[in-house]
């Protein structure tokens, strides 16, 4: 079985209103029963031309925002017409309609909710505001998601990837790295996104969060022993590093060079893959560490390895010049 599980995630309007319901102040007014409704866009809309009677090309798929121009226009009808507007609107099945700046819901709007099951929502943020807000929040929830086991740490603001067989340490180092000053993201399984500028963040799954099981000693939770500062709660993943021992696997020698770094895909994410042996007395926290820094010159543009290569072949032929 793979270690790796992806999932594509389907955004339900119970999600969104769970996940923008404090930071936006956003409440469910009327269509609870339509709560369960997928919204399969990011984007939002703004359905002036829709409420004017213009469908053509209309995104029914998006959250539909009641900004103050759609207030006023609806406000501007009379009882009839604006009945008649809102009856169309509701009947595009749209996943759920807001009403911003924590305007009054008109009445018939809230009949309508409720006889085609669209959730009305109410936030009490600027029109503008809300929607930046609301995007941002959509595409988390609806970024490319998968589960992989491994332990992930913060080392100087770089986000590395502890992974191996169960057994090998993986708990441990990362345990070595956060008494070194370096902070937990989740330990065992982690959780990973791809944002929309294609860059990986990782984060805990929500039983573990915070929490971490050490062989022999058991479950800690790593803020109480080490301070608030030694937790993240999420973190863009930039090095993925793999713990093996060489005498379970049959071999004897660490890998060198090119064998040992290697790439990794992650959601269609290309990551450099360090490859290093536990051995005892090995400490492992700090070749780990030491690996992150190297790793950190490397995108700097600086390659210890490249750099004495090309020494090497300079003095190599600098030699043959003299002797010829």
């Amino acid at each position: 079985m793979s270690p790796y599980s992806e999932q594509r995630q389907r955004v339900k309007v119970a999600s969104f209103l769970e996940a923008g319901g404090r930071p936006m102040d956003m409440e469910l007014v009327a269509g609870k029963g339509g709560i369960k409704h997928v919204i399969y866009e990011a984007a939002i809309n703004r359905p002036g031309l829709a409420l004017s009677g213009f469908y053509k090309y209309f995104p029914h798929r998006r959250i539909q925002v009641i900004g103050l121009s759609e207030y006023s226009y609806l406000d501007s009808l009379n009882a009839e017409d604006r009945h008649k507007a809102l009856r169309d609107f509701f009947s595009q099945k749209i996943p759920c309609v807001v009403f911003s700046r924590h305007k009054i819901v008109p009445s018939e709007a809230v009949e309508l909710a409720e006889e085609f099951n669209v959730p009305i929502l109410r936030s009490q943020m600027i029109t503008k505001h809300f929607i930046n807000a609301a995007t941002i929040i959509m595409e988390n929830l609806m970024a490319p998601r998968m589960k992989v086991q491994g332990t992930m740490v913060e080392i100087q603001g770089v986000g590395v990837l502890i992974k191996g067989a169960p057994g090998v340490g993986k708990s441990e180092t990362a345990l070595g790295l956060i008494k070194r000053g370096h902070a937990l993201v989740a330990d065992d399984v982690t959780s990973l996104r791809r944002d929309s500028a294609g860059s990986l963040i990782g984060g805990p799954v929500f039983s573990t969060r915070y929490h971490m099981e050490i062989r022999g000693l058991g479950i800690i939770h790593v803020p109480s022993l080490f301070g608030v500062s030694s937790v993240r709660e999420d973190k863009k993943l930039d090095l993925v590093v793999t713990l093996f021992d060489a005498g379970k696997a049959g071999a004897s020698d660490d890998l060198r060079g090119s064998e040992a770094r290697q790439v990794t895909s992650l959601l269609d994410v290309e990551l450099p893959h360090l490859m290093l042996r536990v051995a005892a007395g090995r400490d492992m926290a700090n070749i780990v560490e030491t690996a992150e820094l190297n790793a950190k010159l490397r995108r700097l543009g600086h390659d210890a390895v490249k750099e004495l290569d090309e020494r090497l072949i300079s003095l190599m032929t600098g030699a043959q010049v003299v002797s010829e």
